[in-house]
């Protein structure tokens, strides 16, 4: 919460927030160089230049107060003492900061994490660093801290990686084609096409390639904040049990099963070094 799992841009998302927001320190965070070790999943997408960072960024500010402000009128928000939302800001509190090599932008986010109350098995990461679990795919998929953490570094790495404003690159140069390009330098249309696309936030699917892409950054993230990546073995093996009903939310644009597992077991030698550091230290 391609979005994934149909993370956060997924489409049809009931809004049932528990979690009153909380901004996160991130004491001590510096942003870091380049990474020499770990995954390599190159360049961000040329389409992001398309979009100011700054407009989508709050936008997604702008909407994720407003599903915060319909959960608490539902009773729905966790407050700041609910185990799991403790749980899930510690484990943020650990993967930030790790975060910020890979955009840096990241390191001025007012990043928050907050719960959803809903049986959705689904979670979600705006731009600009909103986080959000459903409490379903913590309870129904019994996940523990290292699959939790694989889940959030997804997320993450989507927002990272700037997937939504790619997305809404595409769009928009698809939307008004070259006019757009004349324009971007000035902004001229530009600015009423972000707010058209905009809404679309919440909507915004993400591709498969995208999608592999948060799995293998997510891993590693995960890895250098202490948490075993070979949970994201088990923790697509659960998705594949809880699909043979109904698609999960999370996972309705996900390239999932055996593939999946194998591309992550293929990079685990790159950040197991990662993940023994980050224990030893």
């Amino acid at each position: 919460m391609n979005n994934h799992h149909s993370c956060y841009f997924c489409a049809q998302r009931r809004l049932l927030l528990q979690g009153a927001a909380l901004t996160l320190a991130v004491p001590g965070a510096s942003l870091q160089l380049a990474q020499a070790e770990g995954v390599d999943v190159g360049r961000n997408s040329v389409f992001t230049k398309l979009v100011p960072a700054e407009t989508i960024e709050k936008s997604a500010a702008q909407q994720y107060a407003q599903m915060l402000q319909q959960a608490a009128a539902q009773n729905a928000l966790a407050g700041k003492d609910n185990p799991q939302l403790r749980r899930l800001r510690t484990m943020a509190q650990k993967i930030i900061p790790h975060a910020l090599g890979w955009n840096p932008r990241a390191a001025n986010w007012r990043w928050e994490v907050n719960l959803i109350g809903s049986k959705q098995i689904n979670a979600f990461c705006m731009p600009g660093g909103k986080i959000a679990f459903y409490t379903g795919i913590l309870d129904q998929l019994k996940l523990t801290d290292d699959e939790a953490a694989m889940v959030m570094g997804h997320e993450i790495a989507h927002a990272l990686r700037e997937h939504a404003r790619e997305r809404m690159g595409k769009n928009a140069a698809t939307g008004i084609g070259a006019t757009l390009l004349s324009q971007v330098l000035g902004l001229g249309e530009l600015g009423q096409t972000v707010t058209n696309y905009g809404a679309q936030l919440l909507t915004l699917q993400f591709s498969r390639s995208d999608e592999s892409e948060a799995d293998l950054v997510g891993m590693e993230l995960a890895a250098r904040s202490g948490f075993d990546p070979r949970a994201g073995v088990s923790l697509w093996q659960k998705m594949a049990v809880a699909n043979k009903g109904a698609p999960p939310q999370w996972l309705s644009t996900h390239p999932a099963g055996t593939t999946r597992i194998a591309d992550i077991e293929a990079n685990l030698p790159k950040v197991l070094p990662l993940y023994s550091r980050a224990r030893a230290g």
